[in-house]
């Protein structure tokens, strides 16, 4: 039984209530789903890349969703009670921060940056602060103080791992949900459609981007991804 659809994913329900089955789709979207192409294989690719970024997090001490891969579209992961926030890390300048903040693209932040956001298409996502997390029951104080520590080490683990194949995280969103018992985990997805990653040497993209601004070759990029991470990762 399908659970839920997004932009990108379905999920379905399973024998266990306690996990789901998560199958990612060729559709590639931007701006809330406003543009929309179909990207053969694109499903494939993401979940291969979301694979070995969710594997690599669990080595590292931090918990998520993800259980196993299940086949080449297709995750097992632990069922989570969403939270309605999204958050951004930043260590360079890119998107929308350049045209809220006037700062040239690119620019290297002193300190990575986090920014929050309410969950919502029709409100665009807008930024919130953690008094407006708290005030609407959005998440706890501890909660959010787990959250921005977490971010800190998600963020050293996937830098370092990009580094290591030649390419710059220059920012990412992840989102976070509750078990049962009200365990945090990591949860939604990790790929180039959730980070903006540039070639070290060139500051290509090799994200969504390519997709959002008409720069070509999406699959193309996503599958070099998926190649230096493969790589790297079997060596």
């Amino acid at each position: 039984m399908k659970l839920t659809e997004g932009k990108s994913r379905q999920v379905f329900a399973t024998e266990s209530e306690d996990e789901v089955r998560v199958f990612h789709k060729d559709d590639e979207t931007a701006y809330n789903g406003i543009k929309h192409v179909i990207i053969p294989g694109k499903g494939i690719i993401i979940n291969k890349i979301s694979a070995i970024l969710y594997e690599t997090l669990e080595r590292n001490g931090i918990a998520t969703h993800y259980i196993r891969t299940i086949d080449d579209r297709q995750q097992l992961c632990r069922k989570v009670d969403p939270i309605r926030l999204e958050f951004i890390v930043r260590n360079y300048a890119a998107g929308d921060m350049t045209e809220r903040l006037d700062v040239k693209t690119g620019t290297k932040l002193s300190i990575p940056v986090v920014e929050c956001c309410y969950k919502s298409d029709e409100l665009d996502d807008p930024i919130i602060n953690r008094s407006y997390a708290i005030a609407l029951g959005m998440a706890s104080r501890e909660e959010l103080d787990l959250i921005e520590e977490e971010l800190g080490h998600i963020n050293l683990v996937l830098t370092s791992l990009f580094h290591e194949v030649g390419i710059k995280l220059v920012d990412f969103k992840v989102e976070f949900g509750r078990l049962a018992d009200g365990t945090l985990l990591v949860c939604d997805e990790l790929s180039p459609d959730s980070c903006r990653l540039w070639d070290e040497q060139t500051d290509d993209s090799m994200d969504r981007d390519r997709f959002r601004y008409d720069l070509g070759n999406v699959g193309e990029m996503y599958e070099e991804v998926l190649r230096r991470l493969s790589n790297f990762i079997n060596e």
